[in-house]
């Protein structure tokens, strides 16, 4: 598994550049950050909400 991850991100340096490439990732692991924070939020809103009732 880790070689078909080295081969993807050879190809994505190849294509897009390293910059390019790195920006990519990093906007992909900001989307997942910023996913989870918006499904702990609605959580803590929904316990919030059962609590006061």
């Amino acid at each position: 598994m880790p070689i078909i991850t080295l081969l993807l991100l050879a190809a994505l340096v190849a294509t897009f550049g390293f910059w390019g490439t790195l920006k990519g990732i990093l906007g992909a692991i900001g989307v997942i950050i910023l996913l989870c924070l918006l499904g702990v939020l609605t959580l803590a809103f929904l316990a919030a909400w059962i609590l006061k009732r």
